[in-house]
């Protein structure tokens, strides 16, 4: 599981040098999440988690206190969650999530992106069966022995742990994520979490070669410069 994740991860790299992009995105998830949730973080825990990622994604202050503060207001936009899933270049899946105020527009906008990729939009479910839902919490310094240990006591359901390179990640459903986050920094005093997110982890890989990898790339910039898109995840390798 790990492995994919990484290649995942580093291959999403590749597309998110773009930091307006990354703070708009950030801003619209804020603003959605204190809307829906509180503009207090201590007591909207999911508001309070994704502060913390988008500080480490080094997201300007500014940005996240003026998102907090559109919130406050009880007006402007309101956009609604949306996820898109279908096949891209050399048969891989691929899974788009979105905040969107108008999903005409939205599958509109991604549709042009998959047809120009010669790619196919699938129905709701035709991919994310074979991807887990899963938080990922990673932390240096620690014996692994000892950070499942952690995680038992607190009664969290994990289902993978990996050690490489002094980096102890985690991988538990999605909805164990505040619980296995709590456990974490309670038990270890100080720790910085090197990874902190929910991420869809694909079950099993897609290998893609020759011009299907330019075409990828292509393919992932088109999505991450759609405004509405706020996560594209994908099982491909290259």
């Amino acid at each position: 599981m790990g492995r994919a994740f990484q290649n995942r991860k580093e291959s999403m790299a590749k597309t998110s040098d773009q930091k307006s992009k990354v703070y708009s995105k950030y801003g619209r998830e804020i603003y959605v999440c204190a809307k829906s949730g509180g503009t207090d973080p201590d007591s909207n825990l999911s508001l309070r988690a994704l502060i913390d990622r988008a500080k480490k994604d080094q997201v300007p202050t500014h940005v996240i206190e003026k998102a907090i503060k559109k919130a406050e207001g009880g007006g402007g936009e309101n956009f609604d969650a949306a996820r898109y899933e279908g096949f891209g270049p050399g048969n891989c899946m691929v899974i788009v999530d979105c905040l969107t105020d108008n999903p005409n527009r939205t599958f509109g906008d991604l549709r042009t992106c998959f047809n120009k990729a010669k790619a196919k939009i699938g129905t709701q479910g035709s991919v994310s069966h074979m991807f887990d839902h899963c938080a990922i919490l990673a932390l240096k310094g620690q014996e692994e022995d000892a950070v499942l240990e952690v995680l038992m006591e607190a009664d969290v359901d994990v289902t993978d742990i990996e050690n490489e390179d002094d980096m102890v990640t985690v991988f538990a459903p999605h909805t164990e994520y505040f619980k296995a986050k709590q456990a974490l920094t309670d038990a270890f005093e100080g720790v910085e979490l090197e990874v902190d997110s929910i991420q869809f982890v694909p079950q099993v890989t897609t290998d893609i070669s020759g011009d299907d990898v330019a075409i990828m790339e292509r393919f992932l910039d088109m999505l991450n410069d759609c405004d509405d898109v706020q996560r594209v995840y994908h099982n491909a390798i290259y």
